[in-house]
């Protein structure tokens, strides 16, 4: 290939700016590459224009990336430019580099040669057996919390012995538990994930004769998604440059939403500070989105402090105007949504081709539910269904044992959620006994003894009394009330309290929205039942949960949190539940991490190529209780516009303020009026004689059996039978 051929081949499909980006002298550059602006083709291209027209040897260059899926994509994209074999290229993950480097230099890194590397279960069982060998209880010690604890540790750049002595428990023990995992590892010649960073960053740090070496031979170092690299990522790669290296960088931080993975923003500003001379280049013409899109993402992010600073465009057309749906409820979003996806597909549009997005992974339940009702096949994208999820089944597996004392399935998994000191060994035992005496084993438990399970029989029996305590506690309690009680009673809610981290506090929520579920089972005032509300709920879980869900290859609904939507795109996007408090979330807004939700909100916009939704609630059912719903201020903060009402903001109540226009409510889609003949309607105060003064939020059915849902000062929204409910208008 001449080098006019590799030229044309190199710079001939891209834009002007992305052309200046791959052509640029040899000096540090921090490539800016907006959402949708082809920054893997660049990162590429760069790294190809490097080896076939500045005659650089491809064994140079280093080319970095965070996920094996990006590696792969480069290396497959470099195979076709330069059409050579890539294998030997040092192109792949910050893992898969420091893997590379440390069996290379094992012995100078004070490994063995045949060093093991633990997965993140591995390293979780490791952290479960040394806490029982240092006898600290799992309750009281969480293993996740512990080996997140380790990790994060690592990713500062900080082993145990750099940890300073402390009088305070929690930081002694912390230190103590960090000391015994590194001291079992090195004996065990085991490495786990954030080890093979720190190891690779320390060789290349304190041994002067492989610096200078990779330091000579990597003149050239590429790094992709540089918004989300940590302190220690960080730190190796100019540990790497050096003072002879050239960076070429290519990030967004616009895009930085990892800070709770130890991801760090302002290492972009920081590399433009500390490299000398560091031009800054930014892709700003966006090939995904529509020019509406990019318009409201834009006046978004605008309101972030201290960024680098640049606008997306596009050359295609403005689009569809963003949809915002103002929904009454969080009921009547979900139906909203699924209404609009069943429309798409009516018209022609596959499944696949909408993604629904939430703040939380407990917002899935309320949208499962309604495409599940309506047949429509759907898929969480990077995690399970709601009543898949571990914790849920752990809860699920008390109801049912209250239910059911004989439940096996039930008891085992109660018996270890949350730890309580019962082994395998010990229900090994149990089940042998439970098989010879033809018994359940709730039922072999209670004849357990000290002489056939020794210590393990008092435990077993804390556990009966635990159960039958909570049975007699919970009488008389509405369906709510006992999973909220039976969640606390059973120490899950104190064992997942413990764990700090994101996914800990995504565990919560999850109970937390277990909870909303089963309120919905609860009968109204007068109902005649055929099954008591535990019975009705158990059941419903249980054929929910049997759903299979779709695969990855069926046409289906894509659901997902906004972070697990980060680099992926879908021509239809709703982005459901945007209120303050949720969205962003109180959590970010009490400790200052408003902008990194901001960012959040920008990603979740920028995923849509042709048609975005927005969607809130007036109402939606927190932490067991209806609760008024204020919209969220990235809605204000988007230019107006960019966005149409779906309908008419009079068709909504907004909770505390009043009633505007008329008084019909669009549910799905359609209307759903008003009983006249009860002169009611919505948005009117009423009283009752039982749960006092409230706001008519929905009505359901007609004659006999017509329904209205009402939300009261005191006891939150409640569904009533129109025929026994005697409202009267509120004075």
């Amino acid at each position: 290939m001449t080098p006019d051929d590799a030229r044309t081949l190199l710079l001939g499909e891209l834009n002007p700016a992305q052309q200046s980006a791959v052509s640029a002298p040899q000096a540090h550059r921090l490539v800016l590459a907006g959402a949708g602006s082809g920054k893997t083709r660049v990162l590429t291209h760069r790294l190809a224009w490097l080896v076939a027209i500045e005659g650089l040897s491809p064994q140079s260059v280093l080319a970095v990336t965070f996920t094996n899926k990006a590696a792969a994509e480069m290396r497959g994209r470099l195979e076709q430019l330069l059409r050579v074999p890539v294998s030997s290229l040092w192109v792949g993950t910050f893992h898969g580099i420091a893997h590379r480097m440390l069996r290379l230099h094992y012995k100078d890194a004070g490994l063995p040669q045949n060093f093991q590397i633990l997965d993140a279960d591995d390293q979780l069982r490791l952290v479960k057996r040394l806490l029982k060998n240092l006898d600290l209880a799992d309750d009281q010690w969480p293993p996740r919390a512990v080996a997140s604890y380790i990790n994060a540790r690592k990713e500062d750049g900080q082993r145990a012995e750099h940890l300073p002595e402390s009088p305070d428990f929690i930081a002694h023990t912390y230190k103590r538990i960090y000391e015994a995992y590194q001291a079992q590892c090195d004996q065990s010649g085991l490495v786990d994930f954030a080890e093979l960073l720190l190891r690779a960053y320390e060789l290349c740090r304190d041994n002067a004769a492989i610096q200078a070496h990779y330091r000579r031979r990597f003149r050239h170092i590429l790094v992709d998604e540089f918004q989300d690299t940590n302190h220690l990522q960080y730190q190796w790669l100019r540990t790497l440059a050096g003072d002879t290296g050239i960076l070429f960088a290519v990030g967004d931080d616009d895009q930085s939403i990892y800070s709770w993975r130890g991801a760090r923003v302002e290492h972009m500003l920081q590399l433009t500070r500390e490299l000398p001379n560091c031009d800054v280049l930014r892709l700003e013409q966006n090939y995904r989105s529509t020019a509406t899109i990019l318009g409201a993402a834009n006046s978004l992010i605008a309101r972030n402090q201290g960024r680098l600073g640049k606008e997306l465009w596009t050359a295609g057309n403005d689009g569809e105007a963003i949809q915002r749906y103002e929904a009454f409820t969080d009921l009547d979003e979900a139906e909203f949504v699924v209404h609009r996806v069943r429309d798409g597909l009516n018209a022609g549009r596959p499944l696949s081709q909408h993604a629904i997005l939430y703040r939380t992974s407990a917002q899935s339940r309320v949208m499962e539910e309604a495409l599940i009702r309506s047949g429509t096949q759907y898929r969480i994208y990077g995690g399970l269904r709601f009543f898949e999820r571990a914790e849920i089944k752990d809860v699920m597996a008390w109801l049912r044992l209250l239910h059911n004392r004989d439940d096996d399935v039930s008891f085992e998994r109660a018996v270890g959620a949350p730890p309580r000191g019962i082994g395998a060994t010990s229900l090994d035992k149990l089940r042998v006994a439970a098989r010879d005496g033809e018994m359940s084993l709730w039922q072999a438990a209670s004849n357990a003894t000290p002489a056939t399970l020794g210590r393990t029989a008092k435990a077993l029996g804390e556990l009966l009394a635990l159960v039958d305590g909570i049975a007699a506690k919970t009488h008389g309690q509405t369906l709510g009330e006992l999973t909220e009680t039976v969640i606390r009673e059973s120490g899950l809610r104190a064992h997942f309290d413990k764990d700090r981290s994101e996914q800990g506090e995504g565990r919560r929520e999850n109970l937390d929205e277990l909870i909303n579920a089963t309120r919905g089972f609860e009968p109204l005032p007068g109902e005649e039942v055929e099954l008591d509300p535990l019975t009705a709920f158990l059941t419903h879980a249980a054929l929910e949960a049997g759903e299979r869900q779709s695969g990855p290859g069926e046409d289906c609904v894509q659901l997902m949190t906004l972070h697990a939507a980060k680099g992926l795109e879908f021509p239809v996007v709703f982005l459901v539940g945007l209120e303050q408090g949720l969205f962003p979330s109180q959590r970010t807004i009490d400790e200052g991490h408003l902008e990194e939700e901001r960012r959040l909100c920008y990603v979740g916009i920028t995923r849509a190529r042709e048609q975005l939704y927005l969607t809130h609630s007036g109402s939606r059912r927190i932490h067991g209780v209806q609760q008024s719903c204020v919209p969220s201020q990235f809605l204000r903060e988007i230019d107006p516009q960019f966005i149409a009402e779906t309908r008419p903001r009079a068709g909504v109540l907004h909770a505390p303020s009043p009633m505007r226009g008329g008084p019909q409510l669009l549910r799905g889609g359609a209307a759903v009026k008003p009983d006249a003949a009860h002169g009611l309607h919505i948005g009117l105060r009423v009283t009752h004689s039982k749960f006092g003064e409230g706001t008519v939020l929905n009505f359901d059915g007609e004659g006999p059996g017509a329904r209205v849902e009402v939300n009261f000062k005191r006891d939150g929204a409640k569904w009533l039978m129109l025929a026994y409910a005697k409202l009267h208008p509120a004075g």
